[in-house]
């Protein structure tokens, strides 16, 4: 679904001007029948066969995992995906005729079932794969004793964070290697920036931890409807290399003036700067959503951030139209200096360079 995905987008590329708009709806439309006719046959192929025992394996799995706030999300996702395989079960049975019209909208109507499936359907197979193969290798005292070397580690600054997942419990579980020494890997359990973390086990090798430590859980998302496989069609938008070569080619204070607004313009198509705006608070957002010390902290950084950036906005914008008021051109003696010089007139005889007084020097 991934390469069909990006074919997709190419081929919609080729249907939009520069700003982002649809200039060529019919291509556009085919581009779309196209992905919808792959991602049908794709399914078709490759899951069809297998969509019921995956399902069934999945529920088994959640089935055995121990109460967590993720627990009724996850059965409520497995629920949507064999509505979906319902849906696609049953366009199967009765197909439309091949090439027809009705088939092309029985594939667009598949499509948001399909993409619930490229979606959503790696929690299935991660909870397919689930094996709780956690194996207590530390003592209470081997563990205490080794927390405290950990911990002495961090406060001196060489415990460095390298991958971390959840385990069923809902616990974090972080591997972190001791700077300047590759041979100790320590596995965390809990938030390594807030009291009570445990060192739960040490290895050589990060490999050597994955075979004993429990296993990830599927990540969760910053927002429950996003779609990566079922994304709005962009807004227009105008970069801000054009908005620079804007105001680099204008002579009239308006124009450069109109730049600046566009930057800072609201709404669907917004500028720019807006759009930066939008950006540092949605990351504020998904670092909040980590539930982390060092997420919340980074989340308040980001929060005042996006208060100086709104604050900086509307000071450009306030400007932009007062720069506007100017009425005002570029003076005259800020003439333009030509790119290309005139070439020699054809049948024109070069001038004749004077002789060199010494030898040539060869420079390297």
């Amino acid at each position: 679904m991934a390469v069909i995905d990006r074919e997709n987008q190419t081929a919609l590329d080729l249907t939009r001007d520069r700003y982002g708009r649809t200039v060529h709806p019919g291509a556009a439309a085919a581009a779309h029948a196209h992905r919808d006719q792959a991602a049908f046959e794709a399914y078709t192929t490759h899951l069809t066969p297998h969509a019921d025992a995956l399902l069934a394996a999945a529920h088994r799995a959640l089935d055995g995992l121990p109460p967590a706030r993720h627990l009724a999300g996850w059965r409520a996702v497995l629920d949507g995906l064999a509505a979906s395989a319902a849906e696609i079960r049953r366009a199967l049975d009765e197909p439309a005729a091949p090439g027809s019209a009705a088939e092309r909208a029985q594939h667009a109507a598949l499509w948001p079932h399909l993409a619930a499936w490229a979606d959503h359907g790696s929690i299935a197979s991660d909870l397919a794969d689930q094996h709780q193969h956690h194996k207590a290798l530390l003592t209470g005292e081997e563990q205490q004793a080794w927390t405290e070397v950990a911990q002495a580690a961090q406060r001196r600054g060489e415990l460095e964070l390298t991958e971390s997942w959840y385990a069923a419990d809902g616990q974090p579980i972080t591997l972190a290697d001791l700077v300047d020494d590759d041979s100790t890997v320590f596995a965390l359990r809990g938030d390594p920036d807030a009291p009570g973390w445990q060192v739960i086990g040490h290895y050589t090798r990060a490999y050597e931890g994955g075979r004993v430590l429990p296993a990830a859980l599927p990540p969760g998302v910053l927002r429950a409807d996003v779609s990566q496989f079922n994304r709005p069609a962009p807004a227009p938008e105008v970069s801000l290399q054009e908005l620079i070569r804007d105001v680099v080619e204008a002579q009239h204070a308006g124009d450069a003036s109109n730049a600046l607004l566009e930057a800072t313009q609201r709404g669907y198509d917004a500028g720019a700067m807006v759009r930066l705006q939008e950006l540092v608070e949605t990351a504020g957002q998904f670092a909040a959503a980590l539930e982390t010390v060092r997420g919340r902290q980074i989340a308040a950084r980001l929060s005042v951030l996006g208060r100086q950036l709104a604050f900086l906005t509307g000071e450009v914008h306030e400007a932009a139209e007062d720069l506007g008021a100017t009425v005002a051109v570029l003076p005259p003696h800020r003439t333009p200096v030509l790119r290309v010089r005139p070439r020699p007139a054809v049948n024109t005889t070069p001038p004749v360079l004077p002789a060199p007084t010494s030898p040539a020097v060869r420079h390297r």
